[in-house]
């Protein structure tokens, strides 16, 4: 380790004559793995200035005067100014014209770049992070490295309505320099989420939002999305009949619903033809349509399956929206006797820490409802795998890093859903009423 200070220009001669000497030559690196895209076999490349031309996007800003400005390592071969490359992502070539190195603001434009420098090019359509450009004769494409999943999402919205627009295009400007957190625009709680590897790291992304294209927003909880089933088995009855002057309405269908795993399945047994065929899409879909909205919290049902096994109809007054309100009515009656819950979502953690702090972690994985399924070792760290509901790990970021010093990490997925205790139903069907 060494200390300096950059201010006071201490130790920086030291630090650079450390890393000449003991940091490899570009010619000393071992050689890179990559595709040749022209027969998808693997290939490799040194970091050598005779060998093809191959470069990495590592790291995009967008700067207000230079626009966007991506920074690029030369793996092999060498670059000019002007010349044809190929984008691996684009299938197609882009010729780089705006060739330079940044010394803190000042641009230095070269001719000739080698094997093994950092170059930045600027005004290019189509270039980002996470590319490989290549020789036009010679294309490859290097492994890309994926972004870190978040672990903590919070919800955003303008202060000022007038800016609600603004927010969206300030947050993919931000994301294009920083892929690692993410957008997502839940329709169904109507919340605008922001996620990251932390409340620092998302407080960052806000506050260049406000500094550079002055928008100001408030932050709230991610609210969960749940979902709802039934835990029995039952048969129901759904009759529409409308008589208003002339032509009416009449659907009639008997409908058996029970639980499965899986998103939403339709059958039919009917006999005898007591529901005509052509009926049985607009009772699948006046089905799919209810299930959109639960009837205990109007979250979206799931792990259904509807057998359609009786029924009648008219020969006049029957039609599509008839049988759409039936099939509809069916599984409101249904539902009295169904046992409807709801279901949260589950994710899996692994979690990552020192040995010294692992009882800790596991004792709160208990009380967050969590269950930690194993353990195994990771260059010396412990990393306990574990399910927990979602709704009990929305911080646990924060928690974790007070539980361990600022030292423990940890990387979600969803998982499953999974039926929520029965003394918290009463408590999310109130708060989502609201």
């Amino acid at each position: 380790m060494i200390v300096g200070s950059a201010i006071k220009n201490i130790g920086v001669e030291t630090l650079l004559n450390m890393l000449i000497e003991y940091l490899p030559a570009p010619d000393e690196l071992n050689p890179l793995d990559a595709i040749n895209l022209l027969d998808d076999t693997p290939i490799k490349r040194e970091t050598h200035d005779d060998e093809p031309f191959s470069a990495y996007v590592f790291k995009t800003i967008v700067d207000p005067f230079l626009g966007t400005v991506n920074f690029l390592k030369i793996n092999s071969g060498t670059l000019k100014a002007a010349q044809e490359v190929y984008v691996n992502s684009l299938g197609e070539t882009r010729k780089l014209m705006n060739l330079f190195v940044l010394r803190g603001k000042e641009q230095i434009s070269e001719e000739l770049f080698h094997a093994g420098d950092i170059v930045a090019i600027a005004k290019t359509d189509g270039i980002e992070t996470g590319q490989t450009l290549s020789d036009v004769k010679h294309p490859i494409s290097y492994p890309k490295v994926d972004p870190p999943t978040p672990v903590i999402y919070i919800a955003v919205h303008p202060k000022n309505k007038n800016d609600e627009d603004k927010i969206s295009m300030a947050l993919h400007r931000i994301n294009v320099e920083d892929p690692t957190f993410k957008i997502v625009r839940n329709k169904e709680t109507a919340q605008l989420l922001l996620g990251g590897q932390g409340l620092t790291h998302l407080h960052y992304v806000l506050d260049r939002m406000k500094t550079m294209f002055k928008v100001d927003v408030d932050i709230q909880d991610q609210k969960i999305v749940y979902r709802e089933t039934i835990k029995r088995k039952v048969e129901a009855e759904g009759k529409h009949k409308k008589q208003s002057g002339g032509a009416g309405q009449f659907g009639h269908v008997w409908i058996r619903f029970e639980p499965q795993v899986g998103e939403f399945e339709f059958s039919q047994e009917v006999f005898g033809g007591a529901v005509p065929r052509n009926y049985f899409p607009a009772v699948e879909k006046g089905l799919i349509d209810t299930f959109e909205h639960g009837p205990l919290a109007g979250f979206p049902v799931i792990n259904v399956k509807a057998t359609l096994f009786d029924g009648s109809y008219h020969p006049v007054d029957s039609n599509e929206i008839s049988f759409k309100m039936a099939a509809s009515l069916a599984f409101k009656e249904a539902v009295k006797t169904a046992e409807p819950t709801i279901l949260e979502p589950i994710v899996k953690i692994d979690v990552t820490v020192q040995d010294q702090f692992v009882g800790d972690v596991m004792g709160d994985m208990n009380k967050r409802r969590g269950r930690v399924i194993g353990m195994h070792q990771n260059e010396g760290f412990q990393v306990i795998e574990a399910e927990a509901p979602e709704a009990e790990i929305i911080n646990y970021v924060i928690d974790l890093k007070a539980m361990t010093q600022g030292s423990g990490s940890f990387v979600r997925s969803f998982l499953r859903y999974d039926e929520v205790p029965s003394y918290l139903i009463d408590k999310i069907v109130e708060a989502y009423k609201k």
